[in-house]
Order: structure tokens, then sequence, then C-alpha cells
């Protein structure tokens, strides 16, 4: 078995050439893909049961992968997607992160830069080898991808989802930002912007609808961490 270890794969590209050449590159590493070529067949391929993770091209003859990232979270779709496009700015892949994509990798690529993005993205996919973190009244199943708090199901982006595990199962450490760029997002950007605080506040407020216990406590100038207090 490759690397991919039979990975189910959606390719959205309409370059029948890249795709082409990334479906061989794939399958020649042990994943199984599916294609499509615009924005409708990428909708409607998403619901296919037990695909593992979504390449999407940005720039699509029928629309734009950013808009088909945000209607497929809308819809309830939560495979990590790995959005591609020739458009190197930070503000243009931080946008397409806060509309729920899981990394950003910029052409042209390598084969081998593409299947460390994504063994990056199965490796955030499962923080923790087991099946179920607990913080207070606080729970995050791993498996499932689900967050409750006091039973009450909370909905997250994938990122948030990230973004609270990877707090959650070091608990009562000190997390830098530099750290949190790395381990959640996989990606190179500017950790002196405010995106991840933005994350945080995302979260916080989620959270705070369902419990006034302070779970994300901010440490100036060093990072965030997460208290579970007395359960």
């Amino acid at each position: 078995m490759g690397k991919l270890d039979n990975l189910s794969i959606l390719i959205v590209e309409d370059d029948p050439t890249v795709r082409l050449l990334v479906k061989k590159a794939l399958e020649h590493h042990g994943g199984s893909v599916f294609e499509a070529e615009n924005a409708a067949e990428a909708l409607d391929m998403s619901q296919k049961p037990n695909l593992d993770m979504i390449i999407l091209d940005l720039r699509l003859p029928d629309g734009n992968g950013y808009d088909v990232c945000i209607e497929m979270r809308n819809n309830g779709i939560k495979t990590p997607v790995l959005i591609l496009s020739a458009d190197h700015e930070t503000d243009i892949k931080v946008k397409n992160l806060n509309a729920g994509a899981d990394d950003y990798l910029t052409k042209p690529f390598s084969i081998e830069e593409l299947l460390a993005r994504i063994e990056a993205i199965r490796r955030r996919s499962t923080i923790s080898n087991g099946t179920e973190l607990k913080c207070n009244e606080l729970k995050i199943n791993v498996i499932d991808r689900q967050v409750t708090i006091k039973g009450v199901e909370i909905d997250l982006t994938n990122s948030e989802f990230n973004l609270l595990a990877y707090l959650t199962k070091n608990k009562g450490k000190v997390i830098s930002l530099d750290e949190l760029a790395e381990n959640v997002w996989g990606i190179d950007f500017n950790t002196q912007t405010n995106y991840i605080n933005v994350y945080v506040s995302y979260l916080r407020k989620k959270i705070r609808k369902h419990s006034s216990f302070k779970y994300i406590h901010t440490v100036r100038k060093q990072g965030f961490k997460v208290d579970c207090g007395e359960a």
C-alpha cells in the first residue's frame, strides 16, 4: 500500500492536464481518486459517502472554489478541503481558510509538497490517539469530530475543531501562536496578524452560548491555554 493508504480523494480542477497529472500521482501513491471539473460537479460529488479529502481549485468555469467551500460547509460537509490556487497573497489564503478550507497550496507545486500537505491534514484530523477529550463540561469526540457541552453539540468548522482539540489536548499548557499556526493550520502566515485571535474569538463566542465557564485563556505575549478547572 502506498503513502495514501487507499485514501478516497476528490479532485476538483477544470484543467484536464493538471487533473490527470494529480490523479495519476495520487493513485501511484495508493489513493482512490474521483474527479470533478466544475463547481456543480464538486458540490454534487462532495456528498459521496466515505470521502476522505477534497482537493479544490479556486478558479472554476462556473464559479470559484471559495464559494464552493462555503456552500459545502453550509451543507454540513465536513470533509477536509485543500485549496489549490496561483494566488500567493496571505489575505487570499486567510480568506479561504475562513471559508472552511483546511489548507492552501499555491501553484506551481511539486507532488511531494502535495503529499506532505495531505499528510499534514490527515495528522491534524486525528489530533489525539484516544477517542475523546474531556475538559469540565466540554467533551470532544475525536473520531466523529463532535464537540458537546452538557450534551449539546456545538457546530464548529474544521479549523475551529482542530484549534479547540489541540488546545484541549495540551490543557494547562501555554501554546504559542507559532505552535498553533504549525500544528492547527500547517500553513506559513504571519502570526503577528490578528488571524488566530479571531479564531479564538469565534470559539469563545460559540462556547459561551452553552456555558459560562471560561475555557480558553489569553496569556499576554505568550499565547493561549485551556483551563478545565474543576469538573
